[in-house]
């Protein structure tokens, strides 16, 4: 952890949510990595208890009036108990509520969001459907105008608490022949008849988050349930992607660290040809790397935080959030490698943790938007901000080679 970040504030509530992670039984652990606890309602519960999640929110609404900087800090710590735990904190507390605390009304904040970030109800959001993840404006499910309420018709899946959820964030097409930003709706729709959790996944990794699939028939949602304006889903959409990557990959740094402890630990007591491990170049080496990909991690998300808690450009933000979702997933993937590597066969095994560390793992670097769309969010503003610069008052790199000039050298075509 970068205490050095962090004020007084930042670092009492990382101590809290420290807390919290010690309070956690180990059988609960053990119990939803082998999905016998289908959804960890008493880790929410408790986490609500202590005030920990949505911290960054107003106090009016159950939050903290924390930044982004500490956010990632408690986020970090909470996924050091496993990845699936961060991601059930995370969905609520920090996509669900962030899009209705930014867009929905005080009406919605007092019912929806104050009750969740006391532990006292929990919320699952929808997006990816059967045919489609990547593709937010392929939406096929409908939510038909009746006058005062909406009749929702449609599937999701790959949700984190179909089972387990009390009411759900979800994207619904409202105006199939306008253009594709301007064709959908933001609904809360509270779990009731017509919404069905139909199948749970079987995971390789992340168990126990009620990750299933749902179903909508004939769903009645009153107007007052929509986030934002009808046909606004797009600009709910636009800043939920902060929270949704930039907090998937705090957490992933949390959930990768026990992997370099407990593999650390390991390298200093595990003895080869008459001494530890750890004196071997060949171990201590992955393990330097492991640690230097942490470190590297946590530089681009505290400073990618901050750039967001000062408000700098939002298009830069958009790149810099891609960007850390994209670099910390991969570095902390091969941090977990390398803590098995170096673990050999023992790493392979349920006793040592490594092994579910390295499956949940998998997971970061797919949801959320898959890091093949992070790079195309990467380029496309990459390039957009390199010709923003052109013409400004900037050195011509190019002409600083000794025959920049050279005649018909420079071919394009």
């Amino acid at each position: 952890m970068f205490d050095f970040l962090l004020n007084e504030e930042g670092i009492r509530i990382r101590d809290e949510a420290r807390d919290l992670v010690k309070w956690v039984p180990r059988q609960m652990i053990i119990d939803m990595d082998q999905d016998k606890i289908r959804f960890p309602k008493a880790f929410l519960q408790e986490a609500g208890r202590r005030n920990l999640m949505g911290c960054r929110y107003p106090r009016q609404w159950g939050g903290r009036d924390l930044d982004w900087v500490t956010t990632c800090a408690v986020m970090e710590e909470i996924g050091t108990l496993g990845y699936i735990f961060a991601c059930t904190f995370g969905v609520g507390a920090e996509l669900v509520c962030d899009a209705i605390i930014l867009h929905g009304t005080d009406e919605q904040k007092e019912k929806y969001v104050k009750p969740l970030l006391k532990g006292e109800i929990f919320a699952a959001e929808c997006l990816t459907e059967p045919r489609g993840g990547s593709d937010f404006f392929g939406t096929t499910t409908i939510a038909e105008d009746k006058g005062d309420h909406f009749i929702i018709n449609g599937q999701k899946r790959f949700i984190v608490g179909a089972e387990g959820a009390d009411y759900f964030l979800v994207y619904a097409r409202t105006d199939p022949d306008a253009k594709p930003r301007e064709s959908l709706t933001c609904l809360i729709v509270d779990r009731g008849p017509g919404v069905e959790t139909t199948y749970l996944y079987g995971l390789m990794g992340c168990r126990g988050g009620g990750a299933g699939r749902l179903v909508f028939k004939d769903v009645k949602v009153p107007k007052e349930n929509v986030v934002g304006r009808i046909n606004g889903a797009y600009d709910v959409f636009n800043t939920m992607m902060i929270p949704e990557r930039l907090g998937t990959a705090a957490m992933t740094i949390g959930s990768a660290r026990p992997a370099v402890d407990v593999a650390t630990g390991y390298t200093t007591r595990r003895k080869a040809f008459g001494t530890t491990i750890n004196n071997f170049e060949g171990v201590s080496f992955q393990v330097a790397e492991a640690a230097m990909l942490l470190d590297a991690s946590r530089s681009i998300i505290y400073t990618t935080a901050r750039a967001v808690d000062t408000g700098q450009d939002a298009r830069r933000i958009r790149r810099m959030v891609s960007e850390s979702k994209k670099f910390v997933t991969e570095s902390c993937q091969k941090a977990a490698n390398n803590a098995m590597q170096v673990m050999g066969g023992i790493g392979y095994t349920t006793i040592f943790p490594i092994e579910r560390i390295v499956r949940d793992l998998r997971l970061a670097s797919i949801w959320t938007g898959s890091n093949e769309i992070m790079s195309l969010i990467i380029a496309n503003e990459w390039y957009r901000e390199y010709f923003m610069k052109k013409g400004q008052n900037v050195r011509d790199y190019e002409a600083d080679a000794e025959e920049a000039d050279a005649p018909d050298e420079k071919i394009y075509e």
